[in-house]
């Protein structure tokens, strides 16, 4: 069982000196060994990548996340044919398969309900049974699910108690149950990995509840905090130093109380919201024990898959305005209780990142810093490694995981897959550190690369350079272009005499330097990272970034991503529907892209048709057809034209899907309605710049509803027999 924690820092647990109960995190490691010298990648689908495979992330074309590939091998997000995944290798050995939760591996032209499934977790990945979501994030209370191939809505709603690592967990222990009913002697390879702790930070409230006040004291205190506990329970050498806050990263004391107070929040529900993961994956052990399977279940737990995200920027985010902009500190104060909930998309200041990744420098996307790239792991195996309890202080990395469930389950990897000959693997099993807790590391040589940001660890040396801070990007992000070029400095360090990096010995030893730099270049070339910083670019056109100017839809059609689906927001289009409406009326939604975060939607009301967009949260326009929608055929247009076309704030397609990356202004927009022909009175829109939080729905608005005008899915009470949708611009 290899569990895996979304976005948390070294110090955020309990088990490693942090403010964040994890109980189960800690009963785990009381029945085995835990690692304080583990290392995974600084982003998310990168060290998934490696994690599932055993090999370096731009190795297996996952130098970024999918989100993100750009057209070069150690980027494309494609599975190279050399390399055999985890799964598929467990499965051929006589494994059960399945992975629950997050799933960031499918590369983005992939990931709609027709396929081609050849790359998603069922296919070359090797599992035979797939729950959860294909994105880098989603809703906690509203995410896109898929059931292996197939999109499913979720069992409950928010207000029925629905939370997805709450589901996910239900779903992984029906899955242990039957599994142990039908095969109880069959092994099996269970991959658990959370949407939580990355943003958006939604969990329920009484979680929330537990740590209210307990981050008064703020950021920098915090940090000192943990830093004592650390040294306290020897997680970390005595001898380690803790690192000072970076420039650009405000000191508590800065801030006025308005800042303090909502910031402070921000951090008692990210607690929260981990220490509810913690809660469901203590479920998830429980069943195992239940079942009579724990001592003899080889358990793995990842607590953080990059280091902790300083993405939310110098004061978090939040709330945001109809146009996109911020509301004022005293604003977001008024709705800070309601944070956790469906409604906002929140993520916690970026100096709580820092706090939490204490003693280290450097956050999530940071690769040349040990914050980006050390998280707690625990390994238990109770049956096999009784007395394995304790610290273990070897080098280890993600590419290691695999040659330790080989080792374990008694498999050789196959040296041929179809004809193809397979890439040795990269990483060392780790099983020996269980035997031997002061046994030499066998990981000599790792290198790290992240949007331009890298480094070179060998034998107990580290060098690395920033390229850019996390929060010194667009939207407090790193993702950096082509072209630009290093703000920083090489740095070097001796982890052996100083474990947190706090001494840069970049002059006394410029010839090692040097050394370690040409080791660095060595391997970039071997592992295809070259170019350092690719750029973001659309490398499958789908849908509308293919050049796609009409689409055609009936009703049944559902769940189209939004890589397909026309990109509405802010550009120049009609919609032409063709409904049948029955004898008692016609009620529901005939088109609706998105969610209660942004979207847009054409639904029947009360015998009158009405269009509306919805931008972050904001009813921004909205129409009513001035003729009544009667029983019998009809044909609709909406026609939305921006007021401005030449200066519209419309995203580019590709940049439409990385939101997170990008701005736009808000553009106001005119719509008409027609009803068999009779134009309504046309109705100013504030802003058709909308982002669509969610999937395109035909004939019903399944997930969140793009209006409050209804409650979803609002399923139309006719049908619609075609709607076509055409790109103006």
């Amino acid at each position: 069982m290899v569990i895996l924690v979304d976005d948390v820092s070294f110090g955020a647990t309990e088990l490693f000196g942090g403010p964040i109960a994890t109980p189960n995190f800690k009963a785990l490691s009381e029945h085995g060994a835990t690692y304080n010298n583990f290392h995974v990648n600084a982003l998310c689908a990168p060290s998934r990548a490696s994690l599932l495979t055993g090999y370096n992330d731009h190795q297996v074309g996952f130098g970024t996340i999918t989100e993100a590939a750009a057209p070069y091998p150690g980027y494309n997000t494609i599975l190279p044919p050399a390399v055999t995944p985890v799964a598929a290798v467990l499965k051929a050995g006589g494994y059960s398969t399945a992975a629950f939760g997050k799933w960031h591996n499918t590369p983005y032209w992939q990931a709609n309900p027709t396929g081609p499934y050849d790359l998603w977790p069922t296919g070359r990945w090797g599992f035979e049974h797939f729950y959860g979501f294909l994105a880098a994030a989603d809703s906690q209370y509203y995410p896109r699910l898929y059931r292996d191939r197939t999109p499913v809505e979720t069992p409950q709603t928010p207000e029925q108690g629905y939370h997805f690592t709450t589901d996910i967990t239900n779903n992984a222990i029906n899955w242990l149950h039957t599994h142990d009913a039908l095969e109880h002697d069959k092994p099996f390879f269970l991959y658990y990995a959370t949407g939580a702790t990355h943003e958006p930070h939604q969990v329920p409230h009484q979680w929330i509840e537990k740590y209210k006040g307990k981050f008064d004291q703020g950021w920098d205190v915090l940090r000192q905090q943990i830093f004592d506990r650390q040294k306290a329970l020897g997680v970390i050498p005595a001898n380690a130093k803790l690192t000072p806050r970076p420039a650009g990263l405000p000191a508590w004391d800065s801030l006025d109380p308005d800042q303090k107070k909502l910031v402070a929040h921000q951090m008692e529900v990210y607690a929260g919201f981990a220490e509810q993961t913690d809660h469901e994956i203590g479920r998830l052990l429980a069943t195992i024990r239940e079942e009579g399977q724990a001592d003899n279940t080889l358990v793995l737990e990842i607590f953080g898959d990059n280091g902790g995200s300083a993405e939310g920027g110098p004061l978090g985010h939040d709330a945001k305005n109809a146009d996109g902009t911020i509301p004022s500190v005293k604003e977001r104060l008024k709705i800070a209780n309601a944070l956790g909930n469906e409604h906002y998309l929140n993520h916690y200041a970026a100096a709580w990142a820092w706090a939490l990744t204490a003693p280290f420098q450097g956050t999530k996307q940071d690769a040349s810093h040990l914050g980006g790239t050390t998280d707690p792991l625990v390994v238990s195996w109770p049956a096999h490694y009784p007395q394995a309890q304790g610290l273990r202080s070897q080098f280890s990395h993600l590419v290691d995981i695999a040659p330790t469930l080989y080792e374990a389950a008694h498999i050789t990897p196959p040296t041929t897959t179809n004809s193809v000959a397979q890439w040795p693997l990269e990483g060392t099993s780790l099983l020996y550190t269980l035997e031997q807790p002061a046994a030499p590391s066998r990981h000599h040589i790792q290198y790290f690369a992240t949007n331009g940001n890298r480094s070179i660890y060998a034998d107990g040396w580290w060098a690395g350079i920033l390229a850019q801070q996390t929060w010194e990007g667009p939207n407090g992000s790193a993702y950096l272009t082509q072209g630009q070029h290093d703000t920083h400095n090489w740095e070097l360090y001796k982890l052996d005499d100083d474990y947190s990096q706090a001494t840069n010995l970049a002059e006394r030893y410029p010839e090692k330097l040097k050394e370690l730099q040409a080791l660095f270049n060595k391997e970039a070339r071997r592992n295809q990272v070259d170019p350092l910083r690719p750029g973001i670019a659309g490398l499958y056109p789908v849908g509308a970034a293919s050049g796609q100017k009409v689409f055609t839809y009936r009703s049944g059609t559902s769940r189209i991503d939004q890589w397909h689906a026309p990109h509405l927001s802010g550009g120049h289009y009609t919609l032409e529907a063709d409904v049948d409406v029955p004898t008692q009326g016609g009620e529901g939604v005939i088109f609706a892209d998105g969610g209660l975060n942004g979207g847009v939607t054409l639904f029947a009301q009360n015998h009158h048709l009405v269009y509306q967009a919805n931008s972050n949260g904001y009813t921004v326009g909205k129409i009513r057809s001035n003729s009544p929608l009667n029983a019998g055929k009809h044909h609709i247009v909406v026609s939305v034209e921006p007021a401005n076309t030449a200066t519209s704030g419309a995203p580019t397609p590709h940049a439409k899907n990385l939101g997170w990356l990008t701005s736009h202004k808000p553009t106001p927009g005119n719509v008409t309605i027609t009803l068999d022909g009779k134009a309504s009175n046309t109705v100013h829109f504030a802003n058709v710049t909308v982002q669509t939080s969610e999937m395109l729905d035909i004939g019903q608005d399944l997930g969140s509803a793009v209006s409050t005008d209804y409650t979803a899915p609002a399923a139309f009470s006719g049908t619609v027999e075609k709607l076509v949708v055409t790109d103006l611009q």
